[in-house]
């Protein structure tokens, strides 16, 4: 008995050094960085982390959850059909239309939360995940597929915007490909720590807190609340901030929520820079349980309406399997919602280029794939 322990002890020893040489785990913020992120008034410096408005939800979330049970239910309980039997139909993107300078918004889906944004003639990337999985080690967490485009194919990217350091929003390959490009970055605050450790410059990374805007040419972009938390590490978490984001040109805005729970911040958002043209919002890998930290079809619905949308798209579904539904109940349920409303739902395929000034008739693709 005594030797099992011992080798139980060794065995954990090793696993843990093993997952603290991880590259992909990134770094905190320490030193000055620390002390200037901790002047925030979102920075709780008796729990030395980042907080929600309400600054005991997620403390909440986790009292009426048996981890033990959730875990067992996520590995072995799951919808027969939280991933897809065969390959979901992609388009291969036009990216010479795409780059052309016209009016309004262009944007290319890529699945779960990244896309790829043409506004005012400048390429904006969004939560970019190009890896093969959305975690620290690539036998966890695989993609449905690849991506439509490889990253050697993209054109070239102004900016990339994050909205906070989970792995499935910010992964490092993706990074590291643009450590010899000219591609700024901007995240919430806390977050550009994870990228200098990857080798992005510090002139490339600017880094806002809730409410605080950047001027960018003829865009505005403003980073705004959301109700999540963050860490790559499994413990020591909330030391970054998570966000969601405001892009406003000249004629046209569009908002990104990140990943959020439903709160009154998206009205706060609605009321003080909408109508929004485009809304992308999550809807995807949520569970009763942490109804905290992302939003039920219903309630990205109601985020919609309170940010007085008039297009919107689903992102955070189609292409990782994180939760314990099908992979096509969310844009499901979300379709009845949007009847239910009067919401005008763009689906477009993976790849698919859409055009904010162009009428679609959009086909309801995913379907054809529910057995």
């Amino acid at each position: 008995m005594r030797t099992k322990a011992c080798l139980l002890i060794f065995y954990n020893i090793c696993l843990f050094s093993f997952f603290l040489q991880c590259s992909a785990f990134g770094k905190d913020p320490n030193g000055s960085h620390l002390e200037k992120i901790q002047k925030s008034t979102h920075y709780d410096k008796e729990r030395e982390q980042f907080v929600n408005r309400r600054p005991d939800i997620l403390e909440k979330m986790r009292e009426n959850q048996n981890m033990f049970t959730l875990m067992v239910r996520f590995l072995f309980g799951g919808d027969e059909n939280q991933r897809p039997k065969e390959k979901l139909p992609e388009l291969k993107p036009d990216l010479v239309e795409f780059l052309k300078k016209e009016k309004g918004m262009k944007f290319i889906w890529f699945g779960h939360s990244t896309f790829l944004l043409n506004l005012e003639g400048k390429i904006i990337l969004f939560d970019p995940v190009f890896s093969a999985s959305a975690a620290p080690y690539s036998f966890m967490v695989k993609r449905f597929q690849d991506a439509v485009l490889k990253l050697e194919e993209m054109p070239p990217v102004d900016y990339i915007i994050l909205s906070h350091d989970h792995y499935d929003h910010l992964d490092m390959e993706t990074v590291k490909f643009f450590k010899t490009k000219t591609t700024k970055f901007i995240t919430p605050l806390g977050v550009i720590s994870h990228l200098k450790e990857w080798g992005i410059p510090d002139d490339r990374l600017t880094e806002l807190d809730w409410w605080d805007s950047l001027q960018i040419d003829d865009i505005e972009i403003v980073c705004t609340p959301a109700q999540h938390f963050s860490g790559r590490k499994g413990f020591n978490a909330n030391q970054t901030l998570w966000g969601s984001w405001v892009l406003i040109g000249k004629t046209e805005r569009m908002y990104f929520s990140g990943d959020s729970g439903y709160d009154e911040h998206f009205k706060k958002i609605g009321d003080t820079y909408g109508p929004f043209d485009i809304t992308f919002i999550e809807n995807g890998q949520y569970n009763e349980n942490w109804r905290a930290v992302h939003v039920l079809p219903e309630e990205t619905a109601q985020a919609f309406l309170d940010l007085r949308g008039k297009q919107l798209v689903p992102v955070h579904w189609g292409m990782f399997d994180l939760s314990l539904h099908s992979w096509y109940e969310p844009i499901e349920k979300l379709e009845e919602q949007s009847i239910k409303h009067n919401i005008k739902l763009l689906t477009p395929k993976f790849g698919q280029l859409v055009k904010s000034k162009e009428e679609t008739l959009w086909e309801r693709w995913w379907k054809k794939f529910i057995p």
